[in-house]
């Protein structure tokens, strides 16, 4: 558990890192529109989640880890930085737009939860080595 809290919270602050700095080089989600710079967001659990699986299955699993054991592990990590990254963009939605694009946040948000999600399933795949019979 604590290799998840610790790369959920990287992942929870590096993206409250990134709203903040998007906010001070002038660049807010607006409804419609993505601009590209925005998608550099998407490596930061991308990234984050491959090192923290890895390192988990180094030291937990003793270099040995089924698919099921990654995803769990994915997912606790994730859900420690989706929640820090929630409460930051209700913090930034409340104090520092003017207009409180809630909606536009909220599809930012659950964009992140499927890509997130994705990116899961995609690293359980990836660092899976453990064969798991079923019989």
């Amino acid at each position: 558990m604590k290799n998840a809290i610790i790369s959920g919270l990287i992942i929870g602050i590096l993206s409250v890192l990134w709203i903040f700095i998007m906010h001070l080089i002038g660049i807010s989600p607006q409804p419609g529109s993505v601009k590209p710079i925005e998608f550099g967001s998407v490596l930061i659990p991308l990234v984050v989640l491959y090192i923290g699986i890895t390192n988990y299955k180094k030291t937990d699993c003793k270099g040995k880890m089924g698919f099921l054991e990654a995803l769990i592990q994915s997912f606790k990590i994730l859900i420690i930085g989706g929640i820090i990254a929630v409460a930051a963009s209700i913090i930034y939605i409340s104090e520092f737009t003017k207009n409180g694009n809630l909606m536009v946040f909220s599809e930012r948000i659950f964009g992140a939860l499927l890509v997130g999600i994705l990116f899961a399933l995609g690293v359980s795949v990836l660092l899976t080595n453990k064969r798991n019979k079923v019989d």
